[in-house]
């Protein structure tokens, strides 16, 4: 029991900066951070992406220098996405598969530049290329047929990690899936790649700015409300969760980010392991206009919200603010 006042007054230790940096509970650096890239093809390109105010696509060689830049910035880890091509999007998703993909060329290309100074995270799914727009392979009736999109998602998964990625992040939500990528990876000898599972990623209206980056919102037929978590579900949450780590998920996400606060606080209570969450591209856009329309200041919204992930317990943000943040923190 803590004494009353005025022996206890609280404002005593905040009265000073000295004396909030020394009782800080939590503090935000640039190691908590991974940083969402979009690539496209060609060279010298870059892209911006309207509904993302300073974020653009960049080709291959971009990506490259944003790769080194991250390093000096003490980023640990790229998130990659590409924004295929519409003559190489098929219904079946094929492209995920091929060997020289956007993708695959984005890995080698940053790992024969940067080495093991940076982590390479690639997201599995194959919503960058089909021509529906949904994460997986459809039927006759519209909907996402489960295992046959397992099947095609663990083949992408040997691909990325044959190209060089550190972590496989399944963000498809197909049941089963964690299980047959890592048994997969661990048949292919990929034994040290990680498997960061998008495990409780809802049906959020967050993600259009996202889905404007790599393509596939024009191309959307329905929604993906038939994977994707309803967002009044919490217990679900606990269920996916626990599924993906028996099968071998090395750490888990919660996405979108700030919205699920609660269920990042609720994983990592119930289960003790690295939680991540995404910053979604909803989130950072919101950010954007209340600093354009004068409603806030930048430094002070990135650096405050990235600081309530890590005060709900996760590990770390994958935010599109990554870059600008790192450079805050490293004054």
């Amino acid at each position: 029991m803590i004494a009353s006042y005025p022996q206890a007054r609280l404002r005593r230790t905040r009265a000073t900066a000295w004396s909030r940096a020394l009782h800080r509970e939590v503090l935000i650096t640039p190691a908590d951070l991974i940083w969402p890239l979009f690539v496209t093809e060609g060279t010298g390109v870059e892209q911006p992406i309207a509904s993302l105010p300073g974020v653009s696509r960049w080709s291959v060689d971009g990506m490259v220098a944003r790769a080194r830049e991250a390093v000096d910035l003490g980023i640990p880890c790229l998130a990659l996405f590409p924004n295929t091509q519409a003559e190489r999007r098929s219904d079946d998703g094929r492209e995920a598969l091929n060997p020289d993909n956007l993708m695959c060329r984005a890995i080698r290309a940053i790992r024969d530049a940067c080495g093991d100074a940076i982590g390479i995270l690639t997201d599995v799914a194959l919503d960058p290329y089909t021509t529906h727009g949904q994460d997986g392979l459809v039927n006759h009736a519209g909907y996402v047929e489960n295992d046959a999109t397992v099947e095609v998602l663990v083949g992408q998964s040997l691909n990325q990690a044959a190209a060089g990625a550190d972590i496989i992040a399944p963000s498809d939500m197909m049941d089963g899936r964690i299980g047959a990528i890592r048994d997969a990876l661990e048949g292919a000898g990929h034994a040290n790649v990680q498997i960061m599972s998008y495990a409780a990623k809802y049906a959020s209206a967050f993600y259009g700015p996202f889905r404007d980056a790599v393509g596939s919102r024009g191309l959307l037929k329905g929604d993906k409300k038939t994977y994707q978590m309803d967002p009044g579900n919490a217990e679900e949450a606990l269920r996916e969760v626990e599924l993906d780590l028996a099968e071998g998920a090395d750490s888990v996400m919660v996405k979108p980010g700030l919205p699920y606060l609660d269920i990042a606080v609720r994983v990592k209570e119930a289960f003790g392991v690295p939680v991540f969450a995404y910053q979604v591209s909803g989130e950072y856009a919101m950010i954007e206009a209340a600093v354009a329309a004068g409603a806030g200041e930048r430094d002070a919204l990135v650096l405050e919200t990235l600081l309530a992930f890590k005060r709900a317990g996760c590990s770390g943000v994958l935010t599109y603010h990554a870059a600008h943040a790192a450079r805050l923190l490293n004054r």
